[in-house]
């Protein structure tokens, strides 16, 4: 490898590190926003559960429209900065990957025209993937594990044949005990 080609891996390196970094703490590791995803599959499982399966696929569809929202609010009541700097070219790779998610949004959505199950067990499966591209985003590995919990719950709620609240409830507990957990991670290592 000649210096130039060292020179620059050794920019691109750091430069994602910086970019990492930024988005970390703007975000507060992403905590938050996987806390309020968690609170709205939880809403989506009280609504299967004591009001019909088809109106908690519309609480989730719409509930997840607000989960960014609704996580800067948090951060901005906890004192998190809410954005990061605009130099940073892994906030473009989060807005394709949201959008690539959103993208696959109708195919749960055409799932629940079978079964109301099958949204929520398509929605851990779309959701599970793009919380992998949140490792590469900020930079922590605990969002492989949170991202094939959720793949892996898909399957295994689809086999047991579980039902639209059990299924939603399962996203929300997973999403709501990795945010806990790194949301107290992030904070640990705040100065």
């Amino acid at each position: 490898m000649n210096e130039q080609e060292q020179n620059t891996e050794g920019t691109s390196v750091d430069s994602i590190s910086a970019a990492q970094a930024d988005l970390r703490k703007s975000y507060a590791d992403g905590s938050l926003g996987v806390l309020v995803s968690g609170m709205v599959w939880m809403a989506a499982a009280l609504v299967a559960l004591y009001v019909t399966s088809q109106i908690a696929v519309w609480t989730l569809f719409f509930g997840g429209m607000l989960i960014h929202p609704l996580g800067l609010l948090l951060a901005k009541l906890i004192g998190v900065p809410t954005s990061h700097s605009p130099k940073n070219a892994l906030g473009k790779l989060a807005l394709e990957g949201t959008v690539f998610m959103l993208m696959c949004i109708p195919l749960a959505l055409l799932l629940s025209l079978q079964n109301h199950t099958w949204f929520f067990q398509g929605m851990l499966l779309i959701i599970g993937g793009r919380y992998l591209t949140f490792t590469t985003l900020y930079g922590i590995k605990t969002y492989w594990i949170l991202g094939g919990m959720l793949g892996a719950a898909s399957f295994v709620l689809f086999i047991l044949k579980a039902s639209p609240a059990v299924s939603a409830l399962s996203g929300s507990i997973i999403e709501m005990g990795f945010g806990s957990f790194m949301f107290f991670s992030y904070k640990k290592s705040k100065p």
